[in-house]
């Protein structure tokens, strides 16, 4: 049997694609990870390590029209760059159709099936597996400095409450008593308790150790080129190293999913969100807490190791630049809200695309016309948060057990 072929090949190297590897080396097969750069390096890398059960849909009602008002604002917090792509322009009539009450709760209750298994059987991975990630089950808190907006967010905190999400509404002071870091501008929060955080870099080192130590194999620096299939099933992947071939073949590209994914037929609609953030070594006063400081969209994360501001989402296509407007905006927004906004040095300033789906729920489920792949993609702003559920369904698929959640609202057969 030809050398590079192996019992399970997953393409891609991010956190999806390392925990799909460990939870099959957990059930016994055997697996290989083709990246074409080093594990982890995009999107995995430079998040916020918020793990947010809490998290509600991007397609709430008045998104665009938010996002069309800032459309020559260079450092909003979501920005649209004009440009004339049919494939984005589809992708936002998409999007805009969604961007109703009715659908914007229905896909908040969709996902939070999922966000909530993984919750739980990510804090029990990281236990059982000894991953040292700073994971910490901190909760989390969306703070206000506009009183206005706080007191149309009580809509947000009735549907939490519907849906089942635990959320406590406190005023500025509570906030601050909660918080230290947040200076005297604050109104109001909402805090999650059932959130939490790790470093996501640290995670997805150690989940690639525990991948190692278990015997999968690691192949970087290598590029997917196309694919050879046969009998309705992928018979051959080429690379800039060389073919590789796999008993079944998970699918967990990320933001390059839907270039990759046109090769073989499958209609994808992911759009590269472009998220940016900054490292630093701790403030003196670094929040205990992680922070969504809502009117600037500006998230703030703490370990005992470092200091990040984060988030922001930038429609640009696969723009390569580090821009700078749009990160000097992460630290001019902390400046409103915290005590001590920045670190003493700066240790990274990071970019990434998030694959994100109009829908913004993750495809997940056997592909349609190959019957050996699997999905596991267009996980958007959740990829750490929904890591853990993830390994696990295309774990359960690929050794043929049912799947311990429904995978219709996530199948790839949606977008037909």
């Amino acid at each position: 049997m030809n050398s590079k072929h192996s019992d399970v090949l997953i393409l891609g190297g991010g956190v999806i694609g390392l925990s799909c590897a460990l939870q099959l080396l957990r059930a016994g097969r055997g697996v290989r990870l083709l990246e074409q750069n080093t594990m982890a390096s995009g999107s995995s890398h430079g998040n916020c390590g918020t793990i947010t059960p809490s998290h509600l849909p991007l397609n709430a009602p008045g998104t665009l029209s938010k996002a069309l008002k800032w459309l020559l604002q260079v450092d909003a917090p979501l920005r649209i760059k004009p440009s004339f792509d049919p494939a984005l322009l589809s992708w936002l009539l998409h999007f805009a159709a969604r961007c109703t009450p009715q659908q914007f709760r229905s896909g908040a209750a969709t996902k939070l099936s999922l966000l909530q298994a993984s919750r739980s059987l990510l804090a029990a991975l990281i236990r059982d597996e000894q991953l040292a990630c700073e994971f910490v089950e901190s909760g989390t808190m969306y703070v206000w400095r506009d009183a206005q907006s706080y007191a149309e967010a009580a809509a947000e905190y009735r549907m939490l409450c519907e849906l089942g999400i635990a959320v406590e509404r406190l005023d500025g002071d509570a906030a601050r008593a909660l918080e230290p870091a947040l200076n005297a501008s604050i109104v109001g929060a909402h805090k999650h308790p059932d959130d939490a955080r790790l470093r996501p870099n640290r995670y997805a080192a150690e989940l690639l150790r525990r991948v190692r130590e278990l015997g999968g194999t690691i192949c970087e620096q290598t590029a997917i080129t196309g694919f050879s299939c046969d009998g309705g099933r992928i018979a051959s992947v080429a690379t800039t190293n060389g073919t590789y071939s796999g008993t079944d073949v998970v699918f967990a590209l990320g933001a390059w999913s839907p270039q990759l994914g046109s090769q073989l037929g499958l209609k994808l609609p992911i759009q590269p969100g472009k998220g940016y953030s900054i490292t630093y070594s701790r403030p003196g006063r670094a929040p205990t807490i992680p922070l969504v400081l809502k009117e600037r969209s500006v998230c703030v994360t703490s370990w005992a190791s470092g200091y990040r501001l984060g988030s922001t989402m930038e429609f640009a296509g696969y723009d390569h630049s580090l821009n700078r407007t749009r990160l000097d905006a992460l630290a001019r927004g902390a400046a409103e809200y915290l005590h001590e906004p920045v670190g003493p040095i700066v240790e990274e300033e990071w970019y990434g695309w998030r694959p994100m789906t109009y829908d913004d729920l993750p495809i997940l489920g056997r592909a349609p016309n190959h019957a050996n792949l699997v999905l596991a993609t267009g996980h958007g702003m959740l990829g750490v948060s929904l890591s853990a559920v993830t390994g696990r369904l295309v774990a359960e698929l690929i050794t043929g057990q049912k799947p311990s959640l429904d995978l219709a609202p996530y199948s790839p057969a949606r977008f037909r």
